[in-house]
């Protein structure tokens, strides 16, 4: 009977933290979850392009790939991924204005009150993906590489690596979604005090008993448990997305066709995430035809994000750009019978 009257909701571990170990540690207590995880990213990224080179996907008549070279293509295309989400990151989702008045600041990695080390707090995945974009361009025109060939299978790559990415925003405790009632529905510790809600609230007090949730004697406040809108993106964006690409990457029709693919894919898949995760506060929705100002509820499916309008460029980007090449391969394969 006790299990009937069970909480329906999960409260986050207790023992994760965004430091991997104790922050008064010398150098050790440096280092996060969040760092960590964007190593094993690009590892389990390199990994993929490796297989995909040792079965020829990278392969022209007149060059071999090797390991060095799919090395320096990854490594090229991460510099300017970094480069790209955090600076992407400080000009659209900061609205202080403290990069635009200190530029200098984007890539300091030190509280500038505290003085303690943060890293690099807050990066853009639109602008990761246009600078890895531009770096992968720049890479295969420098060494005179097949460009399509090359995007395709970094495209493959990165849903498995991604994955890791949004692990280590969970690790975090950060980029939570919206209150639900659903039983995997999580109470994260971090939520501000701001994001609490008043338990003396009629549809409060009715979310709380629907959970099964009760207050301690004196408390007034309430922390709502929250979709875990991190892992769907993992689960979704990522491993779903790669399932899919990694079982297209020898059927494709033409080169560019696997590329086109992720972005569509992405887009489309992130785009319904992010009616579960909650929107940045200080952002607000860009388009609400009721203007509304409630953000921990999908009050319409008309209400649009930000990551929502760019997941909309990259879904139509990915439509024109697979029509593109889908012409240009058709008129060269009829040039070639001629």
């Amino acid at each position: 009977m006790s299990f009937l009257f069970a909480p329906l909701y999960i409260q986050y571990p207790s023992w994760i933290h965004p430091e991997i170990f104790p922050p008064n540690i010398p150098i050790l207590g440096l280092i996060r979850w969040y760092g960590l995880m964007y190593i094993f990213a690009f590892v389990t990224a390199f990994l993929v392009l490796k297989k995909e080179m040792q079965e020829g996907a990278l392969d022209t008549q007149e060059q071999k790939t090797t390991e060095d070279d799919i090395f320096s293509f990854i490594a090229f295309g991460i510099i300017f991924l970094l480069l790209g989400a955090r600076i992407f990151s400080t000009l659209v989702y900061d609205t202080s204005d403290t990069y635009k008045k200190a530029p200098w600041l984007i890539f300091w990695p030190f509280d500038t009150q505290t003085k303690k080390f943060t890293g690099l707090a807050g990066m853009s995945y639109h602008g990761g993906f246009i600078g890895g974009l531009i770096g992968m361009i720049v890479w295969c025109l420098w060494h005179k590489r097949p460009l399509w060939k090359w995007i395709d299978a970094m495209c493959v790559a990165i849903p498995l690596g991604y994955t890791f990415g949004r692990l280590g925003n969970f690790l975090n405790g950060e980029l939570y979604g919206r209150i639900t009632t659903v039983p995997w529905g999580m109470i994260f510790p971090r939520v501000p005090i701001q994001e609490h809600f008043s338990a003396s609230i009629d549809w409060v007090q009715e979310f709380m008993a629907e959970c099964g949730m009760t207050l301690a004697q004196g408390e007034r406040l309430v922390n709502l448990p929250r979709h875990p809108s991190q892992l769907y993106e993992a689960i979704f964006e990522g491993l779903f997305l790669w399932i899919i690409l990694w079982n297209m990457r020898k059927r494709k029709p033409f080169d560019g066709f696997l590329g086109a693919s992720y972005t569509i894919g992405y887009g489309i898949v992130r785009f319904i995430i992010e009616y579960f995760r909650e929107p940045d506060s200080d952002l607000g929705y860009r388009l609400s035809p009721d203007n509304s100002k409630i953000l921990y509820q999908n009050t319409s499916l008309l209400n649009i994000s930000t990551g929502q309008i760019f997941c909309f460029a990259m879904i139509l980007g990915g439509l024109i750009l697979m029509l593109i090449l889908y012409i240009l391969n058709k008129k060269k394969g009829a040039s070639a019978k001629a």
